[in-house]
């Protein structure tokens, strides 16, 4: 009896794989990590806003992050549109829709760059997909009534450094409703003329929009006077003569230049004082302003214009909540049954 026991040759043999091998997917392209250094300076080349810049990168890194924590592919060419559509999933659960839509947004900005020819990063076609984007559901606008602004008006009457520079902030965000960081880096330099920014006797301040931008706000008698006001008081200011701002603090460690961040602080306190219901934030001015034109009679294109808004669908988007209200309040001045029976008993 043979002790050789035969072998079958002819069966092939399996290769053994790791499980490690089989989880982490070989690149087929630059790395996203790599992609994302890039990015950034594209952006910062292309002159866009600090904040806008952040929201940018801070994505990019949560969906770098997702992806290795997944063992999903992590370079230009791996991702697939349903490793996007997971990661958008995963967000809003995690946070919100409105969160999640931002994201969205954010990676097909990056994404339509690497896949721009001047980049060309990805062959295939973006992975952010314009049928996956996260259903918001729609909120309604809170806006400053007009007796809202005049209790908001009525915390800040006295004759104060404080009370004067809040009262003429508060009436130009309600008069033309600019941004926070392009109403607080105006800046005052009567003796400079190319940089000074504030001029009265047009009524008009010269704010830098998103992107860069230079844009006139016009002011109001109004706004305009309550500038006049301020300025006077600012003359007495200990950093009057040194700082280039217009806007000056009281408290913090840099009064010669009140930031954004010091007009939201000084909103939400002053709603406080007044008791309006709600947080009061710049933006909140915004849509107010741009509803008040249109319900005094102002076009679209001219909100668009006093604004500084570079398309129609921001009116909307800004002003939009209300436009069911500007319509009954243009038939009952408009109604053709009260002008057929008008002088009738």
């Amino acid at each position: 009896m043979s002790n050789v026991v035969e072998f079958n040759r002819d069966r092939p043999r399996k290769r053994r794989t790791s499980t490690a091998s089989r989880a982490i997917p070989v690149p087929r392209g630059a790395h996203l990590e790599q992609c994302r250094e890039s990015w950034l300076l594209a952006l910062e080349s292309s002159n866009k806003a600090d904040k806008t810049i952040r929201s940018y990168m801070d994505v990019a890194a949560m969906f770098i992050t997702y992806l290795n924590d997944n063992s999903l592919p992590c370079d230009a060419e791996g991702v697939q549109p349903e490793h996007v559509r997971a990661f958008l999933v995963y967000e809003r659960h995690r946070t919100s829709p409105a969160s999640a839509d931002v994201c969205f947004r954010n990676l097909r900005v990056w994404w339509n760059w690497l896949c721009s020819p001047e980049i060309a990063e990805r062959t295939a076609p973006s992975p952010v997909l314009k049928a996956d984007r996260p259903q918001v559901p729609a909120k309604v606008r809170a806006y400053i009534t007009e007796a809202e602004q005049r209790r908001l008006l009525a915390t800040a009457a006295s004759n104060s450094f404080e009370d004067r520079r809040d009262k003429a902030l508060m009436t130009i965000l309600y008069d033309a409703g600019p941004r926070a960081s392009g109403l607080m880096n105006v800046r005052y330099t009567p003796h400079q003329p190319d940089s000074h920014d504030v001029d009265l006797k047009g009524r008009r301040l010269r704010i830098t929009l998103k992107g860069g931008d230079e844009h006139w706000l016009p002011l109001g008698r109004a706004a305009a006077q309550a500038v006049d006001r301020y300025l006077r008081a600012r003359s007495a200011h200990s950093k009057a003569q040194a700082s280039p701002w217009l806007w000056l603090g009281i408290q913090g460690r840099n009064t010669s230049h009140m930031s954004p961040e010091g007009l939201r602080d000084m909103l939400v306190r002053r709603g406080d004082l007044a008791g309006i219901q709600g947080r009061v934030h710049p933006h909140r001015y915004r849509g107010t302003a741009a509803h008040e034109l249109l319900a005094a009679g102002a076009s679209d294109s001219d909100v668009q214009s006093i604004l500084g808004w570079k398309t129609r669908e921001m009116v909307d988007h800004y002003a939009g909540d209300l436009a069911a209200e500007r319509a009954r309040e243009t038939h009952a001045r408009l109604s053709p049954a009260d002008r057929l029976t008008a002088g009738k008993p």
